[in-house]
């Protein structure tokens, strides 16, 4: 594939995206820390002063970074604040993924900003400011997982053993679809994770696939994906196909994230 961005320049966005990344964790964590409230947007969906407040920074960091390339933010088009997008390089954050984790105090809640071009993802970063752990990844680069301040590391889906398959699934939004999916595959173990953590999971070969039928937005799994297929793995819709980016309204259709384990035929 070609991704239209050569390692050298992904690498420098990398570079330039962690600290803005980590100051946004930083005022998430300040407000998490404090009495908040939330409202709910015309979707029903709950959004928080940390949402709003970490999607400000990151937007006005990835404006001086890349001018003139279009930012698609969650919060920004729920007040109708939507960009033309075509085939060049846009953006897609979403500043606090899992917020009704944040509202539950469970800590896994991310914050999300992936590269989209030509319609696949080809960078990402995503972070848990309450675990204290970011990935990220870029397509010709590999993934990584570091925490805190440390070094780091290269992070790799697993081989799969077909016997012994665990899946992540959401602890939100888990459904009867996905039960049935499992059950159809033969998968017993589950392990559940809220916000984009799941895509990480298996990144990193603590889980083999991730099943994901409800509705979901490209701004919730640009980065998780970037990151996912740096480390080896893949990302399909149902019929099979590679779940891309830019389409119309940006909504998602149903998809599977997979690690180190071949596709199964759908039924």
């Amino acid at each position: 594939m070609d991704t239209a961005l050569a390692p050298t320049e992904a690498r420098s966005l990398l570079d330039a995206l962690l600290p803005l990344v980590a100051r946004a964790a930083e005022r998430i964590l300040e407000i998490y820390a404090q009495d908040f409230d939330h409202r709910l947007k015309a979707d029903r969906s709950p959004v928080t002063e940390a949402d709003e407040a970490a999607e400000a920074l990151i937007v006005a960091g990835l404006k001086r970074l890349t001018p003139g390339w279009p930012v698609v933010a969650e919060e920004a088009v729920a007040r109708g604040q939507v960009p033309r997008v075509e085939v060049g390089p846009f953006w897609l954050v979403d500043p606090l993924d899992g917020t009704r984790e944040f509202l539950a105090r469970r800590g896994e809640f991310t914050v999300n900003i992936g590269l989209a071009w030509a319609g696949a993802v080809v960078l990402g970063v995503v972070a848990a400011p309450a675990l204290g752990v970011c990935w990220y990844g870029a397509a010709g680069l590999g993934a990584f997982r570091r925490e805190g301040d440390g070094e780091a590391r290269p992070i790799r889906v697993r081989p799969a053993d077909p016997a012994r398959l665990v899946a992540v699934a959401s602890r939100s939004h888990r459904d009867a679809a996905t039960d049935a999916w499992l059950q159809r595959h033969g998968i017993r173990e589950t392990v559940a994770a809220g916000s984009s953590l799941k895509f990480c999971a298996v990144a990193e070969g603590r889980a083999d696939v991730y099943p994901r039928f409800g509705r979901t937005m490209e701004w919730d799994t640009a980065a998780g994906q970037a990151v996912l297929e740096a480390a080896g793995g893949r990302v399909t819709t149902i019929d099979g196909t590679r779940l891309t980016y830019g389409k119309p309204g940006f909504a998602n259709p149903g998809f599977i994230a997979w690690g180190g384990l071949e596709p199964f035929a759908q039924p």
